[in-house]
């Protein structure tokens, strides 16, 4: 029976595609839907969507400046897109691609070999500055860049292994208090409406994480990008 818990995390071929593939797929039609149709009136939908594009673009003007505005798009987007991946995971019967280290893994290096080939093609070797922090001793300089190359690349690493880890933990955690609270629902009495109590508070949990790492996922990258933006001001040090 235990062995039936890992089944939701198969990649099985459906139509000449993964369901890993078809759930993203599914993800950018599902969320070119809800952002169809922009009124001067905005509905709640509209409202929440207009909150969370100001407070990202505050975000992003306040701490990257005007020029950093460039990165917009992609920091907007890339949350979304992450945020509604781990939402509808949350569905019966419906894969959550976030699971699997192999698609974080290749979200997070993606990145940040793009932000870094991004880096030397605008400012050359330049932006090597990044690995020796500003106003450190000279003669540590060996050690530091050693440490801060190890630091720069370990974090893509981190990046989707914290991903994967927690929406794996968590869809096992939910799968394991359903069948447990199914039992206890066929024994009938009093205790079968404590297990109900459960999986409220569970699947208000998973969705608070699935909002949650994505918001990680994206300002662990953000801050990738900040640095990459700082590099201007080292170079004119």
């Amino acid at each position: 029976m235990s062995g039936g818990y890992f089944d939701q995390f198969k990649i099985v071929v459906l139509f000449a595609l993964t369901n890993s593939s078809m759930m993203m797929i599914i993800t950018v039609a599902v969320g070119l839907l809800l952002f169809k149709g922009v009124k001067l009136v905005p509905t709640r939908w509209q409202s929440i969507i207009e909150s969370i594009y100001d407070h990202f673009h505050s975000v992003v003007k306040d701490n990257l400046g005007p020029e950093g505005l460039k990165y917009f798009p992609f920091i907007i987007s890339l949350f979304l897109f992450i945020v509604f991946l781990n939402v509808l995971g949350l569905f019966p019967y419906v894969f959550t691609p976030t699971v699997h280290i192999v698609v974080t893994l290749g979200l997070s290096f993606s990145i940040v070999i793009g932000v870094t080939l991004a880096g030397i093609w605008k400012f050359k070797w330049n932006f090597l500055s990044i690995l020796m922090p500003d106003g450190a001793p000279l003669g540590l300089a060996p050690l530091l860049v050693l440490i801060e190359t190890v630091s720069y690349i370990s974090r893509a690493i981190s990046l989707g292994v914290r991903l994967a880890a927690n929406l794996s933990a968590g869809h096992l955690l939910f799968a394991i208090l359903a069948g447990f609270s199914f039992s206890m629902l066929t024994a009938g009495g009093l205790l079968s409406l404590f297990p109900l109590l459960i999986m409220v508070f569970i699947t208000l949990l998973e969705m608070a994480v699935a909002v949650i790492q994505a918001y990680v996922f994206l300002f662990t990258n953000y801050y990738l990008l900040s640095r990459h933006n700082s590099v201007t001001l080292i170079i004119i040090l």
